[in-house]
């Protein structure tokens, strides 16, 4: 199982998080940050669950109609945005100085984890239902939508640890300065849901759009604003990834499709992790 450098990593990363160096600032900092991002993270996981699950039927917005209009298309395209700013050269030296003093570098992922969590608990805790429902699933209908939704979510849990769990979590940032140790990122993703595919995190998260067993016009909003984004923002990546991996990645996009599989998917490839 170590050998699984999925795997190894997260073991490597809490083995040394669990003896840190001494520095009462600093590790207090560290676990500081730590729980923020994975409190926010859960809270945010959980509202996004639950609120899709009812169609965005149920939520604490309370801004007036017509207002509430704008406002729920500000918390979609909020998200997306900055998202996608932070990943940015610009946008990662922002990031990398937005906690104050000398560790803001290492916590740089955590930081980013705290924001983008924040960004999707603000968009489905306030948003502002239209009170129109279209269609709810009953019977054994309803449990059969209801397992496509729980399965969409398992494999986007699955999809971002083939892509490095400690990342998409936030937690490298702060087991690092804990540790007091430079962040090593995840290689470039090949192994599990990626050699089927090149964007499985996406394909998982647009399909947590569309297996709700509950239909309203929020609903529908926002599965076509997020799955334009889960279409389009993944370009954004392969660039930075052609910049970052060179000939590997141009060998691996032309060996996985972007989005859908083919039916004799390659195996893995070891010596590309």
């Amino acid at each position: 199982m170590l050998a699984d450098p999925r795997i190894a990593r997260l073991v490597a990363l809490i083995s040394a998080a669990l003896r840190p160096p001494a520095g009462a600032g600093r590790i207090a900092l560290a676990l500081a940050l730590g729980l923020i991002c994975h409190l926010l993270f859960a809270a945010a996981v959980l509202a996004m669950i639950v609120a899709m699950f009812f169609g965005l039927s149920e939520s604490f917005g309370t801004v007036p109609w017509p207002w509430a209009a704008a406002a729920n298309i500000a918390l979609i395209v909020q998200f997306p945005l900055a998202h996608s700013f932070f990943l940015t050269g610009r946008g990662g030296r922002i990031l990398a100085r937005l906690i104050p003093g000398p560790h803001g570098a290492t916590l740089a992922t955590t930081t980013y984890a705290v924001i983008a969590s924040a960004q999707l608990l603000a968009l489905f805790a306030l948003w502002t239902p239209s009170g129109i429902l279209w269609w709810r699933a009953e019977g054994a209908l309803f449990w059969v939508i209801s397992a496509a939704y729980t399965a969409s979510w398992l494999l986007l849990i699955k999809a971002s640890f083939d892509a490095g769990a400690e990342v998409q979590s936030g937690a490298l940032g702060w087991m690092s300065l804990l540790a007091r140790i430079r962040p090593v990122f995840p290689d470039m993703p090949t192994r599990g849901l990626f050699r089927l595919i090149r964007q499985p995190i996406y394909v998982a998260f647009a399909l947590t759009l569309w297996t709700v067993p509950v239909w309203t016009p929020d609903q529908l909003v926002l599965a076509i604003g997020f799955t334009i984004y889960c279409l389009l923002a993944p370009r954004l990546k392969e660039r930075r990834f052609a910049a970052r991996y060179g000939d590997r990645f141009v060998r691996y996009r032309a060996e996985v499709p972007y989005v859908l599989p083919r039916l004799n998917p390659p195996k893995d490839r070891p010596d590309a992790q």
